[in-house]
């Protein structure tokens, strides 16, 4: 997948390794000490030496899509130069990293900065290391929101999803340093970064100059583990993409944790809600009124909702979080999902063209730790409007995956891009008859 490795490849990567290969280490240094005739005791150059191997940053590949460098005691960050400076007992070596959560994806790192961490000089020897401007008692994590943030899904899978990953555990006890800043971005999802550190953050791209922000620690670039998902096993304290909902909740004011109804559970005045995610280019709904009849007369509340770059975010998450079925097509604004109460239903409709794979890896997948049901509604040749721009027999409609094989521009630009759909009323009744079943309001019977 052309990805990367940073950091000396000579070091195994694997932690254990890494610590079994410090303990070599130290025993070969103490044993070079020891043939030179030194007189200290093999307790001390043991214990020096080992500490001075274990401080050491280490740039390590936490997943096929990022590395994280991580160092700890006299940090000296440049933003404005995107240098961090480390004290010469913590490493003689020169790291670079850029730290955004796609290493293995060339357009999306095209414009990323790279950082670059390297000890300055002793006070013995010039030039002289450059002074503190600023001195902070909390860790400095610094990550990019260049790439390709704008789009809600990446905002998430790429910077957001990560950022608690690697943040959660100091409970908000951690300085922020953003690159590649986009000032429309940081103001759309400043609730959440507050919730996540009790600092302003840094602006790396426009810091002073003359800036020299003084760490006791420095974490550079997030942790990624899976699409939409954060792995229990791999995080501090156990938390999970729940603690990352709940997260979510407090700092938009979400009022549902769960799809149960508010109040008397025997009143049956209140309907379940259905948000149907509307789209007026590509992969629209072209039946959406017809649509909205079907799921009104099964009993549904529908709302239908249009969400852009310019959308109210928090406005848009209360209007999820009120919702019981959320339906929408593939990359049209399902990543609201996130703000979806646990025992919701999330329906994605599959435009046609073996796209089942991606649907799954980006929608499916992540549903089941979000304690969301999860169902498809499979677009059918006679349901897209793929049937009327070609003949029966062409590759598009016959042969999906010969498309495919041309690359993700030619698959996207046909399947995605050039595709409306038209679900059978009759079938689409069918897979929400399914999904009332689901919820928990007791109705089992239409």
């Amino acid at each position: 997948e052309g990805e990367g490795r940073e950091g000396r490849d000579e070091v195994p990567q694997d932690s254990s390794q890494v610590w079994q290969h410090r303990r070599e280490e130290a025993k070969l240094l103490y044993q070079d000490e020891e043939d030179e005739g030194n007189t200290k005791t093999a307790q001390k150059i043991v214990a020096e030496k080992t500490a001075i191997d274990l401080s050491k940053p280490i740039c390590s590949e936490t997943s096929k899509r990022s590395n994280v460098c991580e160092a700890e005691g006299d940090i000296r960050l440049q933003a404005s130069s995107h240098t961090i400076l480390l004290h010469p007992s913590l490493t003689d070596g020169e790291w670079k990293t850029k730290p955004y959560c796609r290493k293995h994806d060339p357009p999306a790192m095209k414009n990323i900065k790279e950082w670059t961490m390297k000890p300055f000089s002793s006070s013995s020897e010039p030039p002289p290391p450059p002074q503190c401007t600023v001195n902070y008692t909390v860790p400095a994590l610094v990550f990019s929101i260049g790439g390709f943030t704008g789009n809600l899904f990446h905002d998430f899978t790429d910077v957001i999803v990560p950022l608690f990953i690697s943040s959660y555990q100091f409970r908000g006890e951690v300085q922020f340093v953003v690159a590649d800043i986009k000032p429309w971005w940081v103001s759309k999802f400043i609730v959440i970064l507050k919730q996540l550190s009790n600092y302003d953050i840094i602006d790396a791209n426009n810091d002073d100059q003359e800036a020299v922000r003084c760490f006791p620690r420095v974490i550079v670039g997030l942790s990624f583990h899976k699409e939409l998902g954060v792995d229990p096993s791999k995080t501090p304290t156990g938390y999970s993409i729940l603690e990352f909902k709940a997260m979510l909740r407090k700092a938009y004011g979400l009022e549902r944790p769960t799809a149960a109804p508010w109040g008397d559970p025997w009143d049956i005045r209140r309907k379940p809600r259905m948000l149907i995610i509307s789209r007026k280019k590509t992969r629209a709904f072209l039946n959406e009124r017809g649509m909205t009849d079907m799921a009104m007369s099964l009993g549904f509340d529908v709302r239908v909702a249009e969400p852009d770059i310019t959308t109210d975010l928090a406005k848009f998450a209360r209007l999820v979080n009120s919702a019981d079925v959320m339906i929408g097509v593939h990359g049209a604004g399902l990543t609201n999902m996130v703000f979806l109460p646990e025992g919701a239903v999330l329906i994605q409709v599959v435009p046609m063209g073996g796209l089942d794979w991606l649907a799954r890896d980006t929608f499916g997948q992540p549903s089941p730790d979000m304690q969301l049901k999860y169902m498809d509604y499979r677009i059918q040749a006679d349901e897209s409007t793929l049937s009327e721009q070609y003949p029966g027999d062409h590759p598009v409609l016959k042969d999906p995956y010969s498309i495919h094989k041309q690359g993700w521009n030619a698959l996207s630009k046909t399947y995605l891009d050039n595709q409306n759909v038209r679900p059978h009323l009759g079938r689409l009744r069918n897979t929400l008859m399914d999904a009332l079943k689901h919820l928990p309001h007791g109705r089992k019977e239409v």
